[in-house]
């Protein structure tokens, strides 16, 4: 049996053994060096690990997290939350509209799907429930509208990205994630008032409609100086990226600052000790993170040397010589990964792989990237794993099988948005070319 197989193999069956990804990673890659190479050079092993996180651009991973931590605890999803409602008002379909605008916001000062559906399903999933909204439908909607984090710049899964694939601007897919993500959102949208509407959820049949329904009415004035901190935030980091005030990395020691102003001084909803209890769960988040970047070079290393991603590649390509199909079929086995694993074991599993096949088709770099992220988005919602859909059923309480239904219309839904994505490039590359950055 060849090495490379040898490799493939012992990673499947440790995935399948229930062993973690990232140890999965290293001990499948350890394995193709002792079958393929020689035992000596198991002394890279600390040099690969190494070298795998001492990247600069990495720093922001992290930082982001920490933001993403730091806006949930600090009140700013109950203030986003307020404003949406006073704007939309009562109507059919309006808290499913709250909670998709909502997200995507959230979206833009976390990049993390699971964060962003924590701090809005803790808000949102009350009043819904009230407002005659199944939690089924509810814990999904908002799983569903989280997973658009991956792409509302600052996304954590394209700073991999930008690194995974060299000579790719950060601030160029940051850029081209902008329109995809909402379009996706809004894909999202049209399912989810059809349905409140064809089911009479929230104002059918109810005097003044929201009252009855736990929804304030709440004076657009007020509630939008309360959410000014919250809607500055996204607009402080994409501005300071596009005027060049600050790099991506340096971006997120902004918001980072920004989000510990706003939680101690604006909404006083954090504490000193509040921040030290989150820098230490930040710490344990990025450390899991880092652990599986660090050793999955170890298999990138091995792959590469034995010629493991080369001839996997080699294989795609001669499967047709068209690349609309190889793309399909590409699309397909991302969506069924994304199911089982994270964004981040994704990147650096598939990309070593995938890379040569986006280059032989003359693919666009950034374009295949943003259509990488928005397959990954479903597979955030998409059981058995569904790690977005786990988070809001657990702060519902509900079983992960009861939302197998409404995920599948979702599905659908973001589907449609990935394949105009897929057939209109410019959707995402327009911006970032307006914008003068470089797009391959």
């Amino acid at each position: 049996m060849s090495p490379d197989l040898w490799m493939l193999l012992a990673f499947a069956g440790l995935l399948i053994a229930g062993v973690p990804v990232a140890f999965s990673l290293g001990l499948a890659g350890a394995t193709g060096i002792l079958a393929g190479l020689s035992p000596a050079m198991l002394a890279t092993l600390g040099t690969n690990t190494y070298n795998s996180i001492a990247k600069y651009p990495l720093i922001a991973i992290p930082l982001f997290i920490l933001t993403g931590l730091i806006f949930e605890r600090s009140g700013v999803a109950l203030r986003l939350v307020r404003f949406a409602q006073a704007m939309i008002g009562p109507r059919h379909g309006g808290l499913a509209l709250v909670a998709v605008l909502v997200c995507m916001i959230m979206g833009g000062m976390s990049g993390s799907g699971p964060a962003d559906a924590a701090a809005v399903a803790m808000v949102m999933l009350p009043s819904m429930t009230r407002a005659g909204y199944p939690k089924p439908f509810s814990a999904t909607l908002i799983a569903a509208s989280a997973s658009t984090a991956i792409l509302i710049p600052p996304s954590v899964a394209l700073i991999l990205y930008s690194i995974v694939v060299p000579g790719v601007d950060l601030r160029a897919l940051f850029a081209a994630g902008l329109f995809p993500g909402v379009l996706a959102g809004l894909a999202l949208l049209v399912p989810a008032l059809l349905v409140s509407r064809r089911y009479g959820w929230e104002g059918r049949g109810r005097e003044g409609g929201a009252a009855e329904a736990g929804v304030e009415r709440l004076r657009v004035g007020e509630t939008f100086k309360q959410a000014i901190p919250a809607l500055f935030a996204p607009v402080l980091i994409l501005g300071g990226l596009r005027s060049g005030l600050f790099t991506p990395t340096e971006a997120a020691v902004v918001a980072v600052a920004y989000g510990v102003v706003v939680g101690l001084f604006v909404t006083r909803e954090l504490g000193v000790k509040d921040l030290w209890a989150l820098f230490g769960e930040a710490a344990v988040i990025s450390g899991v993170v880092m652990l599986i970047i660090a050793l999955a070079g170890i298999f990138a290393w091995a792959g590469t040397m034995l010629g493991t991603f080369r001839h996997l590649a080699e294989w795609i390509i001669s499967l047709s010589d068209s690349g609309v199909v190889l793309l399909v079929l590409i699309m397909l086995a991302v969506l069924a990964a994304g199911m089982l694993l994270d964004a981040i074991s994704i990147y650096l599993i598939m990309m070593p792989i995938l890379i040569p096949v986006m280059q032989h088709f003359e693919w666009n770099p950034v374009w295949f990237g943003i259509l990488l992220a928005m397959n990954i988005a479903i597979g955030q919602f998409t059981p058995p794993v569904a790690v977005n859909l786990m988070v809001t059923t657990e702060v519902a309480r509900i079983r992960l099988e009861q939302t197998v239904g409404w995920a599948l219309l979702f599905v659908v839904a973001m589907a449609a948005a990935l394949g105009l994505v897929a057939v209109f490039p410019e959707i995402a590359l327009w911006l970032p070319r307006t914008l003068g950055y470089n797009v391959g």
